[in-house]
């Protein structure tokens, strides 16, 4: 496979009921696992929201300013699918930020597309009003179609991330074998590494159990039970 539509296609294919993303937030005490066919459906939702009701298109830039959590996972999936370019500049074209990172983007709500992410369990809304301009993913998601096909989907040579301005290309990413393993990671997805490490396991049927707010005895025992590779050190 040489894009990330085409990748996920293919999981589809192979394995759909098979476990893709486990996360684990040892603070909150959630447990959230999506298939693969789950996963898609997700991206399509944010697929949807990112391209249908904010007006995204091809080439353009979005900062996923998320901290260890399953939604990174998704907005990775949903930027992929529709030809954005994950980045970490500073005036990115749009933004998708959490609870901790929301006052950073808030006050330049009205120069991009801004959406927050409650990251409570079930992928909620948030309890309390945002600031104006900022959009509540909780609430806009939901009504997106579990479907989404790319009016405009990105090339094998298109820009897939860029890191302090170097690109990646999506062949670099999807192009190889990829991993074929369970790995347990507490590397944020919206990372170098961790972008890498979800696009290597989606090209190789591999499948990530992410944790946050573990101790190193807690990593371990997950890992066991999950019957994962440890990945965290």
């Amino acid at each position: 496979m040489q894009t990330y539509p085409e990748t996920l296609a293919q999981a589809l294919r192979t394995d759909p009921g098979g476990p893709f993303v486990t996360f684990y937030d040892e603070a909150s005490g959630e447990r959230q696992e999506l298939s693969t066919t789950t996963y898609a459906n997700w991206v399509a939702k944010a697929s949807g929201l990112l391209v249908d009701e904010h007006g995204l298109e091809r080439g353009d830039s979005i900062r996923i300013d998320l901290p260890t959590h399953w939604l990174a996972t998704v907005f990775l999936g949903a930027a992929w699918n529709t030809g954005l370019v994950v980045t970490d500049s500073e005036s990115p074209d749009a933004v998708v930020c959490g609870p901790e990172t929301l006052p950073t983007w808030a006050d330049e709500a009205g120069k991009r597309p801004t959406l927050a992410c409650s990251l409570l369990p079930f992928g909620v809304r948030f309890a309390d009003p945002l600031p104006q301009g900022v959009h509540d993913v909780g609430i806009e998601v939901w009504g997106q179609p579990d479907a989404f096909t790319p009016f405009d989907p990105p090339a094998a040579d298109d820009a897939a991330t860029s890191w302090a301005g170097v690109e990646t290309s999506h062949a670099d990413l999807f192009g190889g074998d990829g991993k074929a393993v369970r790995l347990l990671s507490t590397v944020p997805s919206a990372s170098p590494a961790g972008a890498e490490l979800l696009a290597s396991l989606l090209a190789g049927g591999g499948s990530l159990v992410l944790v946050t707010n573990a101790t190193e005895e807690r990593l371990t025992a997950l890992a066991e039970s999950e019957r994962a590779q440890p990945n965290w050190s």
